[in-house]
């Protein structure tokens, strides 16, 4: 499992390079050493999808192919403030010379959205990391996907595979308003019958339980958005087969207290090192200050770059995107989030 994770998770690398596509404007630069390995891309178009919502266009300036992706994956963005956000991928996965993300207006943030909206432009440098796929679209004959607001965006490359491979697939698909909603003259002029487009002001909230009260044979479900829409889809799959929903937060999920309050040992295998973790350190900052190079973005356990092998020892998972299969398997863990259960663990550092 660690070592599928590894491959899924595994960045495309790269040469920084440093020219503008508008002639005659200097690009802000972003530091590109805010994410694993990134690379600088040029923001070449800019445009509304939504209320609230605009679509990036990134490309090599040089012209270069940039790294394969696969449905579900994701990339650090690094904006020339310094900001570093992940966003899904939501273009066409076959074309290699472009990234396509789409970015929501969230005044309650960070104010990495307000930057892209307010100030990015285009010509802009921005640094890209990744990608990376925590979300990958498993072989399936029928697939049923949901979708709430800014949550169709990694949906979008998966309706196009399920198209391609000939599966059987309709999407559900939530939001505020249909101005609100990204991409869905798109999706219904596409698609047809297969979508269903349910704004909140004209119909309320999904009705879930007509779709999910009793288990597809054959079906897996995918469903990104909101924390309550993925609990709310949760509870209506209860009694659906293990494996067959997966879900992708664009915020940490809510944690039960640690196993411990106590502070814990951490020992660095390759280095022979051993860090003691007081409860109001977190591992990740513990391996750092002990010399271990291990790189990071979110920090919140979402994003999927600090993926560490275990050696020894039973992580307490706290992060959101492992499995209950995962987790059980005790031979990774997230440490910007994750803790020990035990008293010591041994990690491949």
């Amino acid at each position: 499992m660690l070592r599928a994770i590894q491959r899924a998770a595994r960045p495309g690398g790269g040469n920084v390079v440093g020219t503008s596509v508008v002639a005659g404007v200097a690009p802000r630069r972003p530091d590109p050493r805010n994410a694993a390995n990134a690379v600088a891309l040029a923001v070449t178009a800019k445009e509304p999808v939504a209320e609230g919502v605009v679509a990036l266009t990134l490309a090599n300036p040089d012209g270069a192919r940039l790294p394969d992706w696969t449905p579900g994956s994701h990339i650090d963005l690094v904006l020339p403030n310094g900001d570093t956000r992940q966003y899904s991928l939501c273009g066409d996965r076959w074309d290699a010379y472009t990234y396509r993300i789409a970015v929501l207006r969230e005044p309650a943030g960070r104010g990495g959205s307000a930057y892209v909206h307010e100030q990015l432009r285009v010509g802009d440098l921005v640094g890209v990391g990744g990608p990376r796929n925590h979300f990958p679209l498993a072989p399936s004959d029928k697939y049923l996907f949901i979708a709430g607001g800014i949550g169709i965006t990694p949906l979008m490359p998966m309706l196009r595979q399920a198209e391609l491979l000939g599966a059987d697939w309709q999407l559900l698909y939530g939001g505020r308003s249909r101005a609100s909603m990204a991409f869905r003259e798109e999706l219904a002029s596409a698609h047809g019958e297969r979508v269903f487009i349910v704004p909140q002001d004209e119909y309320g909230l999904l009705e879930l339980a007509e779709w999910l009260n009793r288990p597809r044979p054959g079906t897996k479900v995918y469903c990104c958005g909101p924390a309550p829409l993925l609990a709310a889809v949760e509870d209506a799959c209860a009694a659906w087969p293990p494996y067959a929903l997966r879900t992708e937060r664009f915020t940490a999920a809510t944690q039960a207290p640690p196993v411990r309050d106590t502070a814990f040992e951490v020992e660095l295998r390759r280095s022979g090192r051993t860090v003691t973790v007081t409860p109001d350190v977190s591992v990740l900052t513990a391996v750092r200050q002990a010399g271990a190079d291990v790189l990071s973005s979110c920090e919140q356990g979402t994003c999927g770059t600090c993926l560490t092998p275990v050696v020894e020892g039973r992580p307490d998972h706290r992060d959101s995107i492992l499995t209950d299969h995962e987790r059980a398997a005790d031979d990774c863990m997230f440490v910007c989030v994750s803790r020990s259960c035990g008293d010591r663990l041994v990690l491949d550092l």
